[in-house]
């Protein structure tokens, strides 16, 4: 119940006009962020007008002490309503994928496209050894989604990450292995390879595809063990 009193409240942010009233003390400023954390986790499930104007009735109604329209009854379909949204998401993230996928292939003729649905595009060719699935990494990185929005990177932490190649998502244990140290190059992974359907909120969507700018920059340690 508290995360749908959470939702709702956050919803409610279109129907009204708060220019006058910014946030000036320590507790308003809190207030603030914690409702644009939740509106940035709201995102994901694409509401439109009508759906909104549901929920801030529904809110509206019941603080104000009028009678619920609807019984507990509907409590189980709240959760059976958002799965219902996010697959629907998931579904056009893919198609604009695909298209934005075609459209770089076809720019970019040097890149390959692979079976498990990887594009890699070597920009800068490496002269060390290829890590192994076993290897550990270390890599500089920048990850955005087709729109160009930053949600991870090495590069602006201006901090390289070390990983084991097992411990990560498919593209990267796969991608990563068709790169030699010193090599840079870009990662196309879509949702299947990457975070699927379920994606990683609010940061990356159901169904997203991801691209990764990366630069191998040294193989740590050889045959580390798989991470559980």
């Amino acid at each position: 119940m508290t995360k749908v009193f959470l939702m709702t409240i956050a919803l409610l942010v279109p129907a009204f006009s708060f220019a006058a009233d910014a946030p000036k003390t320590e507790e308003q400023k809190t207030l603030y962020f914690l409702g644009a954390t939740i509106s940035k986790n709201l995102q994901q499930f694409d509401l439109t007008k009508d759906e909104t104007k549901y929920i801030i009735m529904g809110f509206s109604e019941t603080i104000t002490g009028k009678k619920s329209r609807v019984d507990e009854s509907y409590g189980p379909k709240i959760n059976q309503f958002f799965m219902k949204k996010r697959e629907e998401g998931a579904k056009k993230e893919k198609v604009k994928a695909a298209g934005f996928i075609k459209k770089y292939l076809k720019k970019n003729k040097k890149a390959k496209k692979f079976d498990s649905g990887l594009v890699y595009h070597r920009t800068k060719k490496g002269k060390g050894k290829a890590p192994k699935e076993t290897d550990t990494v270390k890599v500089h990185y920048h990850g955005t989604t087709t729109d160009g929005k930053v949600f991870d990177s090495s590069v602006e932490r201006k901090q390289p990450s070390e990983f084991p190649l097992r411990a990560v998502i498919p593209c990267w244990t796969e991608g990563l292995q068709k790169m030699k140290v010193g090599e840079k190059g870009t990662l196309l992974c879509p949702s299947d390879i990457a975070y699927g359907d379920a994606g990683r909120p609010p940061t990356i969507a159901p169904g997203a595809t991801l691209i990764f700018e990366v630069e191998l920059l040294d193989i740590i340690k050889k045959e580390a063990k798989a991470v559980k």
